[in-house]
């Protein structure tokens, strides 16, 4: 699939990625990128962030694809079932948080974004890319979720939790990635 095909929602996590974060460059690249507004990007509530999510997705005019990070990720799976079918034709998922660890958890996300992490197979084509030092998830729980959404699960090594503060802002390795998985679409 090409990015012309399709509409690309950026999902961003807490704080909604700033300029030098990769979305944001990315999404002023790809012409058909457009960020989700998720409300309150800094005391987030889950149930709004899945409502708005679902509402994107389901009034999108092409098929969809997901490019979210961190409570993005985590949104996409719990908003996945409120999906319209067929709708979504990919997500390429980045730095999942460990929202059930409160102990990984900055004060922002403490109670109104921990919801377990749903553990049933998401309906679409989907990557989960983890850094083996993400401070917000530990690799081999990445790994876990990876399997029981049926993602192929991509190790991204010592990335940090995969945005600018871990000198990961363009993350050219990241749209290379992207690209090879828009590749394996139809």
């Amino acid at each position: 699939m090409k990015a012309s095909q399709a509409d690309i929602l950026i999902v961003p996590g807490l704080g909604n990625s700033g300029p030098d974060h990769w979305q944001t460059r990315w999404q002023a690249k790809l012409s058909t990128a457009r960020r989700v507004e998720m409300g309150n990007w800094d005391r987030p509530h889950l149930a709004d962030w899945v409502e708005r999510l679902t509402r994107a997705v389901n009034t999108a005019k092409k098929p969809v694809i997901l490019v979210a990070h961190s409570l993005g990720v985590v949104t996409v799976a719990h908003a996945a079932p409120q999906f319209d079918e067929g709708k979504v034709a990919g997500a390429y998922l980045v730095a999942m948080p460990d929202i059930e660890d409160a102990s990984l958890l900055p004060d922002a996300l403490k109670g109104g974004a921990s919801d377990p992490i749903p553990r049933v197979s998401l309906p679409f084509p989907s990557v989960l890319v983890a850094s083996r030092t993400d401070p917000y998830a530990a690799w081999t729980k990445a790994e876990t979720i990876a399997h029981a959404w049926g993602a192929h699960f991509q190790d991204a090594g010592d990335a940090g939790h995969i945005n600018a503060e871990s000198g990961q802002g363009p993350w050219p390795e990241g749209l290379l990635s992207f690209a090879k998985f828009m590749s394996r679409l139809a």
